[in-house]
């Protein structure tokens, strides 16, 4: 399996990324487990996995990132319209 495409990653949603990110872990669980008992056959494969899951998680914290900040303007605006109406009075 090969590295994963950053437009393939940005595509997903927030529940694809957590089920591909959980099962990148248990691949790397086993990976690990094969290393350990000396049956890994391609050791390049655990690197690839190890950025595999950094890229989705990277990914899943921007996407909570710009969703916070989108709806982070409209509480704004409001909190300053309030502030604005107090000092007035």
């Amino acid at each position: 399996m090969k590295m994963m495409k950053i437009e393939d990653v940005r595509a997903m949603t927030p529940d694809e990324l957590e089920d591909k990110i959980l099962e990148l872990k248990k691949e790397q669980f086993n990976l690990r487990f094969q290393r350990a008992t000396g049956q890994l056959e391609s050791t390049s494969r655990v690197r690839v996995v190890r950025r595999d899951i950094a890229r989705l998680m990277t990914v899943a914290t921007q996407q909570r990132a710009a969703k916070t900040v989108a709806s982070k303007p409209a509480a704004e605006k409001k909190s300053k319209a309030a502030t604005k109406a107090k000092k007035g009075k």
